[in-house]
């Protein structure tokens, strides 16, 4: 992305890494339910986050690669809850996001913008 720098002259922006997001969101919003006891409340942190992933995604790889993480955000999401009985809650959750953030990294911030 271009921006404005001193001058007129125009610079490089750093665009932020989905991985982190990605991540983070699936941690945050499990620790919302936690906190709250309203899955409704985690469910609209997983959702703000994982538009907003998707939304990048899609403008910085376009559609294929969106739907590729998408699809492993969802599968991530359904593992937690399967994995979370054999390990544990909060295990489970920290794994899952380790994993759908390497995904992120690997599929789409490691990757040039086109």
């Amino acid at each position: 992305m271009i921006g404005a720098g001193r001058g007129g002259a125009l610079r490089r922006v750093r665009l932020t890494p989905t991985a982190p997001v990605a991540g983070g969101t699936l941690i945050v919003g499990y620790a919302v339910v936690v906190a709250t006891g309203s899955r409704a409340l985690g469910g609209i942190v997983l959702l703000i986050g994982g538009l907003w992933c998707i939304q990048a995604w899609l403008r910085r790889h376009g559609t294929r690669t969106a739907a590729t993480l998408a699809c492993a955000a969802l599968a991530a999401l359904i593992a937690s809850h399967l994995l979370a009985l054999a390990i544990g809650a909060w295990p489970s959750v920290l794994l899952v996001a380790a994993a759908m953030a390497a995904a992120a990294w690997v599929r789409a911030d490691s990757i040039p913008v086109r």
